[in-house]
């Protein structure tokens, strides 16, 4: 029985990542979010005084990047994560992570990001695409910037992600969108057991469907 893979899909603070990590937990698998390889090579172009816009400086951090590089606590800041929105827009980059991104595929595995469902991981076993409102993704992540002592106003979170909501949607390299085949899940109105619960009853459901073949 070929390994299970699980993509999972959304924009920014819709809680794909926290589920992505409690869904490989529950059933056994590596976890990868590909949304932390963009915020690594975003990391290094801005450490070198470079500039995210820039191609070339964006490859070049790409094909030198050290994936043991991607837990540092760093990534997460807002002006890292605004610069990965830049970085992954272009298709070079894109290709440079990709075959990273199918080899821990391969293993089995949980992951997520944008484009998992559609480019990544298009076979995989079960597709989820999580998304939530704009202002609650927002909420959401002035908690989370909160709680790591960096403080900004829900406003001006808000007006970052819905740029990056728009950068994520339409650019030319795998714009985020979900797969034809994708479970959808809101989460706006639903703490982190309850969109678990859901979540788990959505992959069971398709699980049953195709890997298992129920009727």
């Amino acid at each position: 029985m070929k390994p299970l893979v699980i993509a999972v899909d959304g924009p920014a603070g819709s809680g794909k990542g926290t589920l992505a990590r409690r869904i490989a937990d529950h059933f056994g698998l590596d976890y990868l979010d590909s949304g932390s390889l963009y915020r690594a090579v975003a990391s290094a172009v801005l450490m070198q005084g470079g500039d995210p816009a820039d191609r070339n400086a964006a490859l070049a951090a790409a094909r030198a990047l050290d994936p043991a590089a991607v837990d540092a606590a760093e990534l997460r800041s807002r002006r890292v994560g605004s610069a990965a929105s830049v970085v992954a827009e272009f298709g070079e980059v894109r290709d440079a992570l990709i075959e990273f991104q199918r080899g821990f595929a391969r293993r089995g595995a949980v992951i997520d990001g944008r484009d998992i469902g559609t480019v990544v991981a298009p076979d995989a076993d079960v597709k989820l695409f999580i998304t939530a409102s704009l202002e609650e993704r927002a909420r959401r992540r002035a908690a989370e910037l909160a709680a790591a002592g960096s403080w900004h106003s829900a406003a001006a979170i808000r007006a970052d992600l819905a740029e990056r909501d728009r950068r994520d949607t339409e650019r030319t390299a795998s714009p985020m969108r979900p797969a034809p085949d994708a479970l959808l899940l809101d989460t706006t109105d639903l703490d982190i057991e309850a969109a678990f619960r859901a979540a788990l009853s959505l992959i069971e459901s398709r699980l049953d469907k195709t890997v298992r073949g129920s009727p």
